[in-house]
């Protein structure tokens, strides 16, 4: 059975995907045939009322985690026909993460920090590109301080610059905001937003938050593991309705 592309100028799609967690009677099937592509130099968000499978979406979508059935395609690649060495490599190579948690490392300074993509795939670093990522995310004077002395909205834009440094072909980004408060939150937003304006970076964003789904150019809305809406340019009021909506339909 061939299955197509759902939009050939996708940087990263689904295609009829299906994860299923467990066995037998206790199988929950978090994800039950999503095809949804995500378009090139494009900010969108994935929403959707709890337990709808965004996380385990965007988790096989960045090759974290393997499908049951269907494919996931990153450019030319499907990612569930490649091994786990080179899984590891995409990973490293063509995907950008940005995690709630920041996840940067104690013992680096913000600088360490950013380049360490860079340096563990023994890649040099372009120090104009660096400087200009640097320049834009606002955290030129920082670097030299270790996270510990940073503020958390510091902290995520040294994570952002890290996902980006390596010039990846999507950036994910997992409630980035979720430990942020609502200034910082809008500034990290903000920057995503600019770097797929000012950059042509691809960013795919999880989170339960209208207002941070508002400054993506698209929110794709999943329920009980499919896709149940698709907002082109949404604003928060569009976003919060079409969210009651889901949840007056379960």
């Amino acid at each position: 059975m061939t299955t197509h592309h759902p939009d050939p100028t996708a940087a990263v799609a689904a295609v009829d995907l299906v994860k299923v967690y467990g066995r037998g009677a206790t199988a929950v099937r978090a994800l039950d045939g999503v095809t949804v592509g995500f378009r090139r130099a494009a900010f969108t968000a994935i929403m959707g009322p709890s337990g709808s499978g965004k996380s385990t979406l965007m988790h096989c979508l960045a090759g974290l985690d393997t499908a049951t059935s269907g494919q996931v395609l990153l450019g030319g690649t499907d990612l569930g026909r490649q091994s786990d060495r080179v899984l590891t490599r995409v990973r490293r190579e063509r995907i950008g993460f940005v995690f709630q948690s920041f996840n940067l490392l104690p013992q680096l300074t913000a600088a360490q920090n950013v380049t360490l993509p860079l340096d563990l795939a023994g890649r040099g670093v372009d120090r104009e590109f660096l400087d200009h990522v640097v320049d834009a995310l606002g955290i030129g004077d920082r670097l030299a301080h270790r996270p510990s002395e940073l503020s958390g909205g510091q902290q995520q834009r040294a994570a952002l610059a890290r996902a980006l440094v390596s010039r990846p072909e999507v950036v994910f980004a997992d409630e980035p905001t979720g430990n942020l408060d609502s200034r910082a939150g809008a500034e990290v937003l903000g920057l995503l937003r600019d770097c797929v304006r000012t950059l042509g970076q691809t960013v795919v964003m999880v989170t339960h938050d209208p207002v941070a789904a508002a400054y993506a150019d698209r929110v794709v809305l999943l329920a009980d593991g499919r896709v149940a809406g698709d907002l082109a340019e949404p604003d928060r009021g569009a976003v919060t309705a079409a969210l009651h909506g889901l949840a007056a339909a379960r």
